[in-house]
């Protein structure tokens, strides 16, 4: 089986608004892709797309797993948002380590 993986620039993301963003990652996740968007999303989005997915698991879908690189704190230490998050299938994606500038996965075909 094969995996896709689908990298998504800062431009593309930032194009779109909240509730589309989160329905373009879930929907991709949901294919069984793995997806990695640079520039990341805020720590709010991250929360709306995790509530997002529990209204939509299943037994076909069993839920999302999410990583991100932390946060760099900016001009004057004001917190800015996660520089790279990826997001695969639960059921495929497995974090197993997650440092300052690495994120250490797990990708299984089914």
């Amino acid at each position: 089986m094969e995996i896709k993986m689908d990298l998504i620039s800062e431009d593309k993301i930032n194009s779109m608004g909240s509730r589309e963003k989160l329905r373009f990652v879930l929907d991709g996740v949901k294919s069984g892709n793995i997806v990695i968007v640079e520039g990341g999303l805020t720590s709010e989005e991250q929360m709306k797309l995790i509530e997002l997915t529990m209204t939509e698991v299943s037994d076909d879908f069993p839920g999302i797993e999410m990583s991100g690189y932390p946060t760099k704190k900016g001009f004057l230490n004001l917190r800015r948002k996660t520089r790279l998050t990826a997001i695969g299938p639960a059921k495929t994606m497995r974090t197993i380590k997650k440092e300052k500038d690495s994120i250490s996965a797990i990708i299984s075909a089914i």
